[in-house]
């Protein structure tokens, strides 16, 4: 897909921003886009018509401020067996967030600001792309302070399963649950289950 100019395809997607960024102007690239029939998968992003679409990066590619949290991070790190059939993003208060529900495919849940990036880490989706996630202990944070939207049964087996987990790490739990003000809430579940 190389053109003078023109960026080749990174990840099967090709984006007005990355061909801006190569110097190529606007007409330019749709002039392209036409020319090699590439479909647009979503706003501002097109592809090759028999690239299989991988909705997670499409999602931050759309918002670069939207970390995958709850259902997408129970299912990532292997707290849930059940894939999710809308993902879900986290997203900072008065972000104006309607696109991403627009089509039904995102669940969004706001935090403030200065709270977002706690325990945001990149991770490698399915398709092998970098996306912005929650590690396993503000996964856990997020699920205590969502608890009355969780189904009870969906809530137990969560926390059970991260507590038989070697690799979590309760100190680094505390500390965020300081952040969010959920410390005693945290403690409780931690006390019963431990």
């Amino acid at each position: 897909m190389d053109k003078v100019g023109m960026p080749s395809l990174d990840d099967d997607y090709l984006t007005h921003e990355m061909a801006r960024q190569k110097g190529v102007s606007k007409y330019g690239f749709y002039k392209f886009i036409r020319e090699n029939e590439l479909e647009r998968v979503t706003r501002g992003v097109y592809s090759k018509d028999d690239v299989l679409i991988d909705d997670l990066y499409l999602i931050s590619r759309r918002c670069s401020k939207a970390v995958f949290s709850h259902d997408e991070a129970f299912y990532f790190h292997g707290l849930s067996d059940r894939e999710p059939l809308i993902h879900t993003v986290t997203i900072y208060s008065g972000y104006n967030a309607h696109r991403l529900k627009a089509d039904g495919k995102c669940k969004v849940y706001y935090v403030r600001k200065d709270l977002l990036d706690i325990g945001k880490t990149m991770v490698k989706d399915s398709f092998g792309n970098d996306i912005p996630m929650y590690d396993l202990e503000r996964t856990i944070c997020d699920l205590v302070r969502s608890r009355n939207s969780i189904e009870i049964q969906e809530f137990s087996s969560v926390i059970k399963a991260y507590i038989t987990r070697r690799d979590k790490n309760l100190d680094l739990l505390m500390e965020y649950a300081r952040e969010f003000r959920i410390e005693n809430v945290i403690r409780r579940y931690m006390e019963v289950l431990l």
